[in-house]
């Protein structure tokens, strides 16, 4: 089993942005299709959030067309700051990003037409934690 990191420089040193093909959509569903294939699945109070490639979500009207980026380090479910001090580049330059915790990983969803950008600023983060 691979180790999991929770100290932050550690974190930030070892983390890779790896931008996935394809593009994502928000939509909020009773129930799902049969063949689709989601991303995420999140039950709130109020429906079912799912995320979806965007192809299989644009017949629901979706919302906030992203990309995804998968930041690569293992970043232990327990690690503190690690996410503050990814989202804190977006948010300076404008960039919305919508977080999910995974088991192994930490993912960001980013607006499609921002991700190259964000993918650059997580890039030159990692560069400059690795060199100090």
């Amino acid at each position: 089993m691979t180790e999991t990191v929770r100290d932050l420089d550690r974190l930030l040193r070892e983390m890779r942005a790896e931008l996935a093909p394809g593009s994502y959509g928000y939509v909020t569903l009773e129930a799902i299709p049969a063949g689709l294939d989601p991303l995420l699945i999140f039950r709130e109070a109020e429906g079912m959030t799912l995320v979806l490639p965007w192809d299989q979500a644009a017949p629901f009207d979706p919302m906030f067309p992203c990309r995804l980026i998968t930041l690569t380090v293992n970043s232990a479910l327990d690690a503190v700051g690690f996410i503050a001090a990814v989202a804190a580049p977006l948010a300076a330059a404008g960039i919305s990003c919508n977080v999910v915790a995974a088991y192994h990983h930490d993912h960001l969803l980013v607006p499609a037409d921002r991700a190259d950008k964000a993918l650059a600023l997580l890039k030159a983060m990692a560069t400059d934690a690795a060199a100090r």
